[in-house]
C-alpha cells in the first residue's frame, strides 16, 4: 500500500489558513433567494406553532383594522330603498375612501396623476388592499359563513391565527338567490336557504339533469385545502375536512371571502382576492383575474389543483389533494356552473340597454354619461357589460411604490373586465375589493381615466349601474 507523504505540523496549518482565506475571497456567501416553494418539512410541532400564532393574532388584526379605519368611512349607511335582488340587504351608499387632509375629490380630479405622485396625495383606500395578514395569507371566512357551515354540516371553518376584516354590511347578501339559465321561471331556486352538501339533493333533484346534480354535489363537497386540511401546518385548531368551492362562491355567488391569489412571487406581491361571482360564466371567455384561463373547466380543474394550495403542487400533493377527473368531474362541475345566471334587471330591454318607459331621468342620463363622457362602455359593453378582455389600467401612475401591511403596492398589470351585470349585488369592488361601493368605484375611474365628472354625473352614473 502506497503511503501520503508527511507533512509537518506547522505546514498543514499555514495550508488551511490559506484555504480558508481563499475560498471566504472566491466564495463569498450570498443573501439567500427567496423560494417560490413552501417548506414542505415542518420543523414545529403543531401546538407550538398554535399558541405563537393565537398569542401573535391580537396585535396582526389590530394593524389590519387601523388600516382599514384609515383608509375607509366603515359605518353602516344603507341606501335608501335600494336592495340586492333578493331583497334582504341593503346596498351602502356614499364614498367611503377617505382623502387626505385639505384635499377634495375635485382638487384631485385637476391634477395630473404626476402631481398626486409627487406630493403624495393618492387616496389611502385606492392603494391595493392587503390580506388580513398579508405575509401569511390563506383563505379566510366572513363569520356568518363559518356559523351557517358549521351549524349545517360541523365543519369549522376557523382560523386560530386571524378573522375576517370588512364589517359584514359591505358584503353581499347572505344566502344570495340562485338563477338558473334553464329555469327562470322558477326565480330564485334556493329557497333562501345556503346550498351544502347536507341539502343540495332535495333542493335541485327534479330541476338540474344528472349531470349537473353530480357538478353540484362536487361543487359543495370538502376538499383538502391550504389552511384547512390533516397537516400539522394547517390554520385550523382540529384536522379538517377542507374547504368547498362553495364556501366562497356560495350559492353559485360570493360570501366576499378572501384569499390570495397564487399565480404570483413572492409574497408580498402576491394580490388579495376578492372573490367574484359565478352568475354568468356561461357568456364570460376568460377567468380568473389575471391567469386568463380560457375555460371554466381550466378554471374549475385549476383552482382545485392548485389555487387551494397557493400555487404549489408539492404542498397539494402533501395535504390531499383532490385530482378532478377531466372527462366527468370537471365536465358536470362546469356544467352546472354554465346555468348560473345573473339576477333579474327588470328596467333593462332585450339589448341590455334601460327601457325608458321604465327607467327615472337620473338613471337615463347615468346611462348616457356610461356610453358617452365616463367611457365605461368602451370596456363594459352590454348587454352583459363586459368585453371579454383585459386591460392595464396602470394606477401606478398615481403613486411610488411602497409596502403597506406586507404587501407591496406596485403595479397591478393587466385585469380581466369583470361584467357589470347584477353588480349591486358584488359588493366590494374591484379585483381585491378595495372599493367598497359604487361610489368609491366612481370616484377611483374618475381619477384613473381623467374624467372630470361633476357631481351630479357621478350620482347619475351610480343609480344607472344599480339598475344592471
Amino acid at each position: 500500500m502506497r503511503h501520503m507523504p508527511k507533512i509537518p505540523g506547522y505546514t498543514l496549518l499555514v495550508l488551511l489558513a490559506v484555504l480558508v482565506s481563499f475560498q471566504g475571497v472566491v466564495y463569498p456567501q450570498s443573501k439567500k433567494k427567496t423560494s417560490s416553494y413552501s417548506p414542505v418539512v415542518i420543523k414545529e410541532d403543531f401546538a407550538t406553532t398554535m399558541a405563537r400564532m393565537k398569542a401573535a393574532k391580537a396585535a396582526v388584526m389590530k394593524r389590519h383594522m387601523d388600516l382599514l379605519s384609515e383608509r375607509y368611512d366603515l359605518s353602516n349607511r344603507p341606501a335608501k330603498g335600494v336592495m340586492m335582488s333578493g331583497g334582504r340587504k341593503a346596498v351602502q351608499e356614499g364614498v367611503r375612501v377617505k382623502l387626505p387632509a385639505g384635499v377634495t375629490w375635485q382638487m384631485l380630479a385637476n391634477m395630473t396623476p404626476e402631481e398626486i405622485r409627487d406630493k403624495d396625495l393618492w387616496p389611502k383606500g385606492f392603494y391595493p388592499l392587503p390580506h388580513p395578514n398579508h405575509t401569511e395569507g390563506g383563505m379566510v371566512f366572513p363569520r356568518f359563513h363559518i356559523d351557517e357551515i358549521k351549524k349545517q354540516e360541523g365543519r369549522d371553518l376557523t382560523r386560530f391565527d386571524l378573522d375576517y376584516d370588512l364589517p359584514d354590511h359591505f358584503l353581499p347578501e347572505y344566502p344570495p338567490p340562485i338563477y338558473l339559465t334553464t329555469r327562470p321561471d322558477l326565480g330564485d331556486v334556493s329557497q333562501g336557504k345556503v346550498v351544502t352538501i347536507m341539502n343540495y339533493y332535495e333542493l335541485f333533484n327534479g330541476i338540474l339533469n344528472p349531470k349537473q346534480l353530480e357538478g353540484l354535489r362536487l361543487l359543495v363537497t370538502p376538499f383538502p385545502q391550504q389552511q384547512f386540511n390533516q397537516t400539522e401546518d394547517r390554520r385550523s385548531e382540529l384536522p379538517s375536512r377542507g374547504v368547498t368551492c362553495f364556501d366562497c362562491h356560495v350559492n353559485g355567488h360570493t360570501n366576499g371571502a378572501t384569499h390570495l391569489v397564487g399565480d404570483i412571487r413572492p409574497q408580498e406581491f402576491r394580490h388579495r382576492l376578492d372573490t367574484p361571482t359565478l352568475r354568468g360564466v356561461n357568456i364570460q371567455r376568460l377567468f380568473g383575474s389575471q391567469r386568463a384561463l380560457k375555460t371554466v373547466e381550466d378554471f374549475t380543474e385549476f383552482e382545485q389543483r392548485a389555487a387551494y394550495f397557493d400555487g404549489d403542487h408539492v404542498i397539494a400533493a402533501k395535504k390531499g389533494v383532490h385530482v378532478l377527473e377531466r372527462g366527468s368531474q370537471v365536465h358536470f362541475m362546469a356544467e352546472f356552473q354554465e346555468i348560473l345566471d345573473f339576477p333579474p334587471a327588470p328596467k333593462l330591454n332585450i339589448y341590455g340597454k334601460l327601457d325608458p318607459s321604465k327607467a327615472t331621468q337620473s338613471e337615463l342620463r347615468g346611462q348616457e354619461i356610461f356610453f358617452g363622457k365616463a367611457k365605461c362602455g368602451v370596456c363594459h359593453q352590454p348587454p352583459y357589460y363586459t368585453d371579454n378582455l383585459m386591460h392595464n389600467l396602470k394606477t401606478e401612475r398615481f403613486y411610488k411604490p411602497r409596502m403597506i401591511n406586507g404587501r407591496m403596492a406596485s403595479a397591478d398589470g393587466p385585469i380581466k373586465t369583470f361584467p357589470l351585470r347584477g353588480i349591486k349585488d358584488s359588493p366590494p369592488y374591484l379585483h381585491d375589493g378595495r372599493l367598497l361601493t359604487l361610489e368609491d368605484t366612481v370616484e377611483f375611474f374618475n381619477l384613473i381615466l381623467g374624467l372630470k365628472l361633476t357631481e351630479q354625473e357621478k350620482k347619475d352614473l351610480v343609480a344607472f349601474m344599480r339598475q344592471l
